[in-house]
């Protein structure tokens, strides 16, 4: 809590000085090409093509190869605990520019705070157990509870929230070691939140499960891995910088085939700036009297 206190004071010393500065807040091009690429750095607030998913669930279920199918890599058969917890994938549809943060919160497991400040900056949330581990289904419906009372506590409602999540069953290639029936999964979830089955290494089942969330973020089908192709990373940050040099004559929507880059220097937001954004967005609403991260 008193790590919370300090780094809140620091945020709103930050956005003291940035208000009585004079003048318009510019963001130079000639940037980006040397760094992460980040349409956060545009403002304080998300603007409407930028999402985060934050994806949860138990050890050893499959989420980092969902993860790497997403960002147009292969099954990889060695497990190794998750340690590289974030990725960010740029997209660019029909002259629009999008950006995909990708949040494996597993290392937060034993971190119940750090894990709510995590849900609070999630657009979207993937939900995964194992088709062959009937306990890590649990901690799905678990985890589902949690973000429904989180995200109600931050908007101030008095029941649980609805939120923008899809459960994924994976590993159904292992058909003969299956624990958990369908029945089974709706029974515990209920009927409210969509349900995919998948397979990481086979890939079944991975294309619904990317529109689903797609769907659920507002974001254009094409951000599915099968839907567009995939180019180096500055070619995408020039293809953005000639755009905006054209940006008298812009070229009409649908015009160009969809592509995106996965930024390699992309690395997570430190917790001061997750929690502006999660202060932000609720004092537009009401000030708080005191932090909701609790």
């Amino acid at each position: 809590m008193g790590i919370i206190k300090t780094v809140k004071g620091r945020w709103r010393g930050v956005v003291a000085s940035r208000s009585s500065s004079s003048g318009s807040r510019q963001v130079s091009t000639d940037r980006l090409p040397k760094r992460s690429v980040d349409l956060l750095e545009l403002g304080l607030t998300k603007p409407r093509n930028c999402h985060r998913i934050v994806v949860l669930g138990a050890p050893r279920v499959g989420k980092t190869n969902i993860l790497q199918r997403f960002l147009g890599k292969e099954f990889d058969e060695h497990y190794e605990p998750t340690t590289e917890d974030f990725h960010r994938k740029l997209f660019h549809i029909g002259g629009e520019a999008y950006q995909v943060d990708l949040l494996d919160a597993s290392s937060e497991r034993d971190f119940p705070a750090k894990r709510r400040l995590s849900i609070l900056t999630g657009d979207i949330f993937l939900l995964v157990f194992s088709l062959d581990d009937k306990d890590s289904l649990s901690e799905v419906s678990e985890l589902l509870n949690e973000i429904k009372v989180a995200k109600a506590k931050i908007l101030k409602l008095k029941n649980p929230a609805r939120v923008p999540a899809v459960v994924c069953g994976n590993k159904s290639d292992l058909e003969g070691q299956r624990a958990v029936s369908r029945s089974e999964v709706v029974e515990i979830i209920g009927e409210d939140v969509s349900f995919f089955e998948t397979s990481a290494k086979d890939g079944s089942g991975l294309d619904g499960l990317f529109r689903a969330l797609a769907t659920l973020g507002g974001l254009p089908d094409e951000t599915g891995p099968s839907r567009h192709e995939i180019i180096p990373i500055l070619a995408y940050q020039s293809l953005c910088i000639g755009q905006r040099g054209r940006r008298g004559s812009r070229t009409p929507r649908g015009l160009g085939a969809p592509c995106a880059a996965v930024d390699p220097l992309a690395r997570r937001p430190s917790f001061t700036s997750d929690l502006r954004l999660v202060l932000g967005s609720s004092t537009k609403r009401n000030k708080p009297e005191k932090c909701q991260i609790q």
